[in-house]
């Protein structure tokens, strides 16, 4: 349903999307951003999803993406049968890249061999001085710089492609076929390690394909609210998960606007909170946002449950379960109140979310083997009660944030650093209900964001906080010997949470906010920094 919506606020889907396959690249979500950027709309699915599935979206272009696969191996994830002939029957532009350009090879009767010469990183291509469909005049004859990363290679091109590059080292980087619509490159254009990539890109839509720069988020907002309620009857109710986040507010605010008071929202205090976050975002519903919130107190509820769970992904499975029980719990004191039970959930989950709660295709993998189950994605349960409402569920961090502007939901707001629906669950390492942890990490954690707001470097930061180690080490505090506590300080720049790099603080601000810390948090007395990006290391450390 959400899939085909939003297509829906592109003026029907047909004529403008641009529908990616996934076939498992780190780079997937990063060409549906960077088209998304040029105010087209693009979605992404799965590479082996069915002919059914694509045709009812009516593409304009599709692209194929990457992976780590071989176009060789058995079982290699491939588009459905018949596809190449509906894209070429119905006016399909079809791009691959890199093993998305080795399919279309293979499938049309070309050949893909291992390479004598593998390409890994930065690579120099030439591009053809003859003019095609794939590059501008402006870069017809000349080199470029582009990201490789491939085994195989193209050696025998199907029957009417033309080569449009190739690498200096003579490997086939670019192939095209115009009067088929069918075009691959070899090499990554979507990363910024092509510098000129973008603008293969832009030619590619709007020169190539002649797809319009027509996607707004005035169109999502006005398409999902026509989606809210027709699936929401006028005499239904709905229940809103707040988090105190970004994205269940953008989404409750949404939604109350679509159906008014018959949305019902509630925020759960489950124990896992960050320093004095009740208070904080309940006053800010309240006064700013005008939003009817009920609050639960459930922390007991959830510790006891959490009580000797080490395992991230147990409880991240257990805290899904537990707030879903709740909300029924609070659907069933409505049907007291309104004399009619509430059908629906509204969550504020992100295609993030989605995308690294599912495994890609032909990993042969279930959510048991996924990066991580969001709590809101991949930890409720199959005999959930109520029916999900998540108009977010396709966008982006920064999409969202720009849908919140357009509700005039507050800039301090939208602003605010993510915070993960398990909450301290997955900051404290281990039992979260042992000792004193989830005191020392609320105490560390504010000291260290207020240290970064007061140094004005709050919205220079997508995400930071601390984290709780399940070790002591020993120190020497006030001239005595100590073993207490060691506590990591994380903060990251990002554009989507889906890659990051850390965040290089000056050296003095270090300095401070260890002294700060502690000095003032009985129980600490080591202080570590993660400076892991994102890849290897996730965001979260759980």
């Amino acid at each position: 349903m959400e899939t085909v919506a939003l297509a829906k606020a592109s003026g029907g889907g047909g004529g403008n999307l641009v529908l990616i396959l996934d076939y498992g690249s780190q780079y997937t979500h990063l060409i549906t951003r960077r088209i998304r950027h040029l105010s087209v709309l693009s979605l992404c699915i799965s590479g082996t999803s069915s002919l059914s599935c694509i045709a009812e979206l009516k593409p304009r272009v599709v692209i194929l993406s990457g992976g780590p696969h071989s176009v060789h191996t058995d079982g290699a994830p491939s588009f459905p049968d018949g596809f190449l002939r509906y894209a070429e029957e119905n006016g399909v532009y079809v791009l691959g890249i890199c093993y998305g350009m080795q399919l279309i090879v293979q499938k049309l009767g070309g050949v893909v061999t291992v390479g004598e010469k593998q390409e890994y990183g930065k690579m120099e291509i030439s591009v053809e001085e003859e003019e095609c469909g794939l590059y501008g005049p402006e870069a017809l004859g000349g080199t470029q710089t582009v990201w490789m990363s491939h085994g195989d290679e193209v050696v025998k091109l199907p029957e009417g492609f033309t080569v449009a590059a190739r690498s200096l080292q003579g490997t086939v980087a670019a192939i095209e076929n115009h009067s088929k619509r069918f075009y691959g490159l070899q090499y990554h254009p979507e990363v910024t390690h092509s510098p000129q990539g973008m603008v293969t890109l832009r030619h590619f839509l709007f020169d190539v394909c002649g797809v319009t720069a027509d996607w707004e988020m005035q169109d999502v907002l006005e398409e999902e609210i026509k989606v809210i309620k027709e699936m929401v009857g006028p005499d239904e109710h709905v229940i809103c998960a707040l988090s105190g986040g970004v994205d269940s507010t953008v989404a409750a605010t949404l939604v109350h606007k679509a159906i008014g008071d018959r949305l019902h929202c509630v925020f759960v205090d489950n124990g896992l909170l960050r320093y004095k976050e009740r208070e904080r975002v309940m006053s800010t519903f309240q006064s700013d946002l005008h939003l009817p919130v009920t609050c639960v107190d459930a922390s007991d509820r959830f510790l006891s449950k959490l009580k000797g769970v080490k395992d991230p992904e147990c409880k991240r499975k257990i805290i899904g379960r537990e707030f879903i029980s709740i909300f029924d719990d609070f659907a069933q004191e409505l049907e007291k109140e309104l004399g009619k039970r509430p059908t629906f959930l509204v969550q504020g989950t992100l295609y993030p979310d989605v995308i690294e709660s599912c495994p890609p295709p032909g990993s042969g993998r279930t959510h048991s083997h996924t990066i991580k189950s969001h709590h809101n994605v991949g930890g409720l349960p199959k005999d959930m009660k109520l029916k999900l409402i998540e108009p977010l569920k396709l966008l982006f961090k920064d999409e969202v944030r720009k849908l919140g502007s357009i509700l005039n939901v507050p800039e301090s707001f939208l602003k605010r650093h993510p915070f993960p629906g398990p909450g301290l669950a997955v900051r404290v390492l281990g039992d979260v209900t042992e000792g004193n942890a989830l005191e020392i990490l609320r105490q560390v954690d504010e000291i260290f964001i207020q240290s970064i707001k007061d140094a004005g470097l709050y919205d220079s930061i997508w995400q930071a906080f601390a984290v709780f180690l399940p070790v002591q080490s020993v120190g020497v505090q006030g001239d005595q010997r100590t073993h207490s506590h060691v506590v990591v300080l994380r903060a990251i720049t990002s554009e989507d949470g889906m890659t990051a790099d850390w965040y290089y603080f000056d050296h003095k601000f270090l300095v401070d906010v260890v002294r700060k810390i502690c000095n003032n948090v009985r129980g600490v007395n080591r202080v570590c920094q993660d400076i892991t990006s994102k890849p290897p290391a996730t965001v979260e450390w759980e």
